[in-house]
């Protein structure tokens, strides 16, 4: 017997491929934040200085 399916099959494809894309792009961000964490931190630095003042 079929399960029933209510998504069509590019719906799971577009899912699959965002959640991928997502998975990627957090690998690569932790990875560049790994080798940069100085840098990293200037900018959180510079953003905390503009909203003071």
């Amino acid at each position: 017997m079929k399960s029933i399916n209510n998504k069509p099959a590019t719906s799971k494809l577009a899912a699959k491929f965002d959640s991928q894309l997502r998975d990627l792009l957090m690998q690569d961000l932790q990875a560049f934040r790994a080798k940069h964490p100085k840098q990293s931190n200037n900018q959180e630095t510079e953003q905390r200085n503009l909203s003071a003042a």
